[in-house]
């Protein structure tokens, strides 16, 4: 019998101070209609100056310890999953061990853009399932202002800032926990979405400062394309393999990155409006921190019941996608 994984806590920690797209008005030429009407959003959250990934991941993770009630010394591993680390090394997952207090565990980072929870989801899984670690926390979490071009109306009207975390222990119910993961790569699509500068590659100097290259580069037709055909189409996938369809699962948490390719996802597996978690029109699209952001706030607000099957979807730079499917495994807050 294989030792399934599930999901024993989930938190999210955002920033306080809120970019509006009247806001943003005032920075480029823009209006609050054109953003809402092509992506969702509304507003997005910003992180200050001086702070970090690493910040907003350790708060997510402190209240994940709250919400279970342990010690962060119980902690075996942490992942956190971001494209936006505070540094190249140390690991972002390593300052966040630190400032949690998490000394008894091991850490590193996962780099797979908006799908890099899912990945760091799956990774996590298969240490509980191993039997070599029983308390594995994963985190998505990016400051995404921090390589936002504020001069560039296409790309600063998406993105904020956030951290969501899960913890994952061994299932005591065969029938709950993580029940399958689809994920997939494609680095053909780099040239479409990337931060070119800054690497081994192009390293920082006078050249890719004046051309931008620190800021994240989107060529918005081919990924929309590309995203709104695979996210819909990796979540339908992942439900016929496990001989599920729409109408199976209570829960579609998919990334927010647009409400269209949202709308993509939800028309392909025929299902309405009242089973997807939708929460970009109050963060834009937080890369790696949407799904658990998402997961969060819904488990939060008494949205999933012990029991429900969930469903995550997801679509990055990389190109990254892919899928995962979650029997739940905790008691609604709100009907305790």
């Amino acid at each position: 019998m294989v030792r399934r994984a599930y999901i024993s806590a989930s938190s999210h920690w955002v920033p306080e101070k809120v970019l509006t797209n009247f806001d943003l008005e005032k920075l480029v030429d823009t209006t609050d209609e054109w953003i809402r009407t092509r992506t969702g959003i509304e507003e997005r959250r910003i992180l200050g100056a001086g702070k970090a990934t690493s910040d907003m991941a350790a708060e997510a993770v402190k209240a994940l310890c709250k919400q279970r009630g342990i010690d962060p010394k119980e902690i075996d591993v942490i992942v956190v999953a971001t494209v936006t680390p505070d540094m190249f090394f140390p690991s972002t997952a390593n300052l966040v061990q630190e400032k949690v207090g998490a000394k008894n565990a091991w850490s590193f980072d996962v780099a797979a853009a908006c799908s890099g929870f899912l990945f760091g989801l799956n990774i996590g899984a298969q240490f509980v399932q191993a039997g070599t670690h029983n308390k594995v926390v994963v985190v998505g979490a990016d400051k995404m202002t921090s390589i936002t071009n504020y001069r560039d109306r296409n790309t600063c009207v998406l993105f904020g800032d956030a951290a969501g975390a899960v913890l994952l222990e061994p299932s005591e119910d065969d029938d709950i926990g993580l029940l399958d993961f689809m994920l997939h790569s494609d680095g053909s699509g780099a040239e479409y979405l990337m931060l070119k500068g800054g690497g081994s590659l192009n390293p920082a100097s006078l050249e890719t400062i004046a051309n931008d290259w620190h800021f994240i580069y989107q060529d918005g037709k081919s990924v929309f394309k590309f995203a709104v055909t695979k996210m819909a189409e990796v979540a339908v996938n992942i439900l016929e393999r496990n001989n599920y369809s729409g109408k199976d699962i209570k829960m579609l948490i998919p990334h927010q990155a647009n409400l269209r390719i949202i709308d993509g996802t939800v028309k392909r597996l025929g299902i309405d409006y009242d089973k997807v978690m939708i929460n970009i029109n109050k963060y834009g699209n937080t890369t790696a921190a949407t799904i658990p952001l998402a997961l969060s706030e819904a488990y939060q607000q008494g949205k999933l019941d012990k029991g429900d099957l969930v469903l995550f979807a997801t679509f990055g730079g990389g190109f990254t996608w892919g899928s995962g499917l979650v029997r739940w495994g905790l008691d609604n807050p709100v009907k305790k």
